[in-house]
């Protein structure tokens, strides 16, 4: 069993991820949908024992015999990157491998808001980029670094896990650290970073009390920093960095962040009509407004926030979704499967045909 072989094949069917389970088919995923590689028989545990030893280090595998988790970068020889996850199941090994492109994408060709351009640019603040797995949210960031780096001046400390687009200093200088090889933790990281003299740190995601708390202090220093989360909403992905702190703690989280915010982008890829996807934004920015509800913790009045201040670039996930149905980009049918309020999308699609 060849791993390249079976990359080469995940590639050519411009597929996302490549799964590999014990007696199963190799599974590709093409548009967000599942789809078995024909002419391949079903995997055996010893068929993914040797996938695992290809693509990974003696330190690796043995952090995963202790730990039966692994997250980990494979650079694809000839060109190209994965990200990798490792874990047992039902007493054998499932991998799942992320197909990354050999370049990273810019804003336009991903067809991403031109509001990333204006967020990335900005000197300070703490900017969020949310939504599910799989959603594109580290392929957002990494076009806006490329932005950043292709017009302005900066230092950029990326710490990643692991490491997904590699990039080359053009006008930024770009060190990028990854988890288990160059540094222990996120929250570790965090609170040497500032000895390190960045303009910019992107954090890969904030998934605990201490890196939560590493990110808000950094952006209070007045460094721009960028980091990713979980949440189907802006709104959500407010209470989830809130929620990362002890009650007793979250009144302050919430004025903290309220003073460091610049903005959050939620985003959910949907098919386009042409074929592939297309990354529909959901754009909350921190205006005085936003930052008050915040602090006050009314993030159920946030949606509506938004809604009122389109004139500033806002736009919930609706419009988002219907401002691509009438550019062309995806179908009304796609709309109704991933909007949240099948009335307000209809009254929406009037509203803007009508301006």
């Amino acid at each position: 069993m060849e791993i390249q072989d079976l990359i080469c094949q995940a590639q050519n069917r411009k597929a996302s991820d490549l799964h590999l389970i014990v007696s199963c088919q190799p599974l590709l995923r093409i548009d967000g949908d599942l789809q078995t590689l024909d002419g391949v028989p079903k995997l055996t545990a010893d068929d993914i024992s040797q996938v695992l030893f290809q693509v990974t280090t003696p330190e690796q595998r043995e952090s995963f015999s202790r730990q039966m988790e692994l997250d980990f970068g494979y650079s694809i020889p000839g060109g190209g990157h994965l990200r990798c996850n490792a874990c047992q199941q039902q007493g054998s090994i499932s991998l799942a491998f992320r197909l990354l492109p050999p370049t990273v994408p810019t804003v336009d060709e991903l067809g991403l808001p031109q509001m990333c351009k204006d967020l990335i640019t900005k000197p300070r603040g703490l900017i969020i980029i949310t939504g599910p797995t799989g959603s594109g949210k580290t392929t957002t960031l990494a076009a806006m670094i490329q932005h950043l780096n292709n017009t302005e001046s900066r230092y950029v400390i990326t710490i990643e896990d692991p490491i997904e687009y590699v990039h080359p200093g053009i006008k930024c200088a770009v060190s990028q650290r990854e988890l288990a090889v160059d540094t222990l933790s996120f929250g570790g990281a965090l609170k040497h970073v500032l000895r390190q003299d960045p303009d910019v740190i992107l954090v890969g995601e904030m998934r605990d009390l201490e890196t939560a708390a590493a990110v808000l202090t950094v952006a209070e220093t007045g460094h721009l920093i960028l980091s990713t989360g979980h949440a189907p909403s802006a709104a959500q992905s407010v209470e989830r960095v809130v929620d990362l702190f002890p009650p007793h703690e979250r009144g302050m989280a919430q004025a903290r962040l309220a003073s460091v915010l610049l903005g959050v982008l939620c985003q959910v890829l949907v098919p386009r009509v042409s074929g592939g996807r297309v990354a529909a934004v959901e754009i909350m920015l921190a205006n005085p407004p936003v930052k008050n509800l915040i602090r006050d913790g009314k993030t159920y009045i946030l949606p509506n926030t938004i809604r009122t201040h389109g004139h500033l670039g806002m736009q919930i996930l609706d419009e988002a979704l219907v401002n691509l149905y009438l550019k062309g980009i995806i179908s009304w049918a796609t709309v109704l499967d991933y909007c949240q309020d099948t009335d307000e999308v209809e009254k929406l699609a009037g509203e803007i045909k009508v301006r």
